[in-house]
């Protein structure tokens, strides 16, 4: 068909002849040099989604984990609760005996009461005695002040001596001295010293009471909010001394998670960042926790900092001090070319197959990782990157797709501290 082709064009029968060999030796040679190349792996440029993240081993630490204690020396009574219960705030979780301070409770409230009923007693009955007493001297008084004028107008009249008179007025006198004692000890009565002794009486037994009662109320160990209790440290019978710890329990509230990083991620670190979380012993049921602080310090005997995590929705088979595998999203890019570290040549190159040869060219890498490197520029789409280090430029080469390697989850990370860069 070629032939009739080339007749088709007027050419001659040589000149037939010459393009057919011409094109046979061309198809020769591209045959000999197409076997000569050199087969290498490649990895075809292909832009996506990428995630940088930190994988660390924590723990579940509480915030508020106490100990609560004895303040007076007692004798366990009973200890209501075992380990691993959940209790109330204002539960009794420790009794201590407590007949001593029941007594000086009762005492002191009777001796309340004694102080109360003096007190009503001035009250009601003092009072309007003393009252009584008043008005029959006032009485008592007007009467002989009466009975002196009278003896007065007597006297002047000449009905009656000198000595009448006197009597009169001394009666007058008397009565008058009469009224202002009775004044003196109704006020007295109402306000005076008397009625300021009871009351103090009163407020020194209702001081007693309440001395009394919070001694007999320190024979309770009471649990300060709601929350789980961690370990008992007391049985009945045991004495126990002020400030030793009997209780530890842990305060219901947020559930925080502490992580030790390695001070050279610092910088990858922010607050708020989310990180994907599993139990060693639950690794199939993963859950989600956020960067919630990052300590300004460093630990000097470990070179690492410690990390704060909050979860908003805790799985139930959370416990204290629960060993958990953390892995931190610290980047993310929506739409990049990444290429496995080894790809990357000395001096930020690599080298591409353009036209069947190695070819060098220098790229702009972004963020990097243990195991791979994000290109920012000098990639395009479809372009393939040859992996094979013993490849220098210049050298004949043909591609081959480099097989794809799986990523390991993060319950199977084999390191503390490594940094994976995954697609989705």
């Amino acid at each position: 068909m070629l032939i009739e082709q080339l007749r088709m064009l007027s050419l001659s029968h040589k000149q037939v002849l010459f393009i057919i060999a011409a094109l046979s030796v061309v198809a020769a040679l591209t045959a000999y040099f197409t076997l000569r190349s050199k087969e290498v792996e490649v990895l075809v440029a292909t832009s996506g989604p990428l995630v940088q993240s930190v994988v660390v081993t924590g723990r579940m630490d509480n915030e508020s984990r106490v100990f609560l204690g004895a303040t007076i020396t007692g004798r366990v009574r009973e200890v209501r609760f075992r380990e691993g219960a959940l209790v109330k705030a204002g539960q009794v979780i420790v009794q201590l005996e407590d007949s001593e301070q029941l007594a000086a409770v009762n005492q002191a409230a009777a001796a309340l009461r004694a102080a109360e009923a003096r007190l009503d007693s001035q009250r009601l009955l003092s009072g309007p005695v003393a009252q009584q007493q008043l008005e029959q001297a006032r009485s008592n008084a007007t009467a002989a002040e009466r009975e002196r004028e009278r003896a007065e107008a007597l006297f002047l009249k000449g009905f009656i001596g000198q000595s009448r008179l006197d009597e009169a007025r001394r009666a007058a006198d008397v009565a008058k001295s009469q009224m202002r004692n009775a004044e003196t000890q109704a006020i007295a009565n109402l306000r005076g010293s008397e009625t300021e002794q009871v009351l103090s009486r009163v407020a020194e037994a209702r001081a007693a009471l309440d001395f009394a009662r919070s001694k007999q109320t320190q024979t309770q160990i009471i649990a300060p909010a709601d929350g789980l209790l961690l370990e008992r440290l007391a049985e009945p019978g045991q004495i126990v001394q002020p400030g030793a710890r009997l209780i530890e329990m842990s305060i219901k509230g947020p559930v925080q998670l502490i992580a030790q990083v390695d001070e050279k991620f610092l910088g990858q670190l922010a607050v708020g960042q989310l990180a994907q979380v599993a139990a060693d012993a639950f690794p199939g049921q993963r859950f989600t926790a956020r960067v919630q602080s990052i300590a300004p310090s460093i630990d000097i005997q470990r070179g690492s900092v410690e990390v704060k995590f909050a979860v908003d929705s805790p799985p139930i088979f959370l416990r204290n001090d629960m060993t958990l595998s953390l892995e931190i999203e610290t980047a993310r890019r929506a739409n990049v070319f990444a290429l496995p570290a080894e790809f990357l040549r000395p001096g930020s190159a690599i080298l591409l197959i353009e036209d069947g040869r190695a070819v060098r060219r220098a790229v702009t890498v972004g963020v990097r990782t243990l195991t791979a490197v994000e290109i920012i520029d000098g990639l395009k789409g479809g372009e393939e990157v040859i992996f094979d280090a013993a490849v220098t430029e210049g050298m004949r080469v043909r591609g081959v797709p480099r097989r794809a390697v799986a990523v390991n989850p993060i319950s199977d990370a084999a390191a503390e501290g490594m940094k994976s860069f995954t697609r989705e």
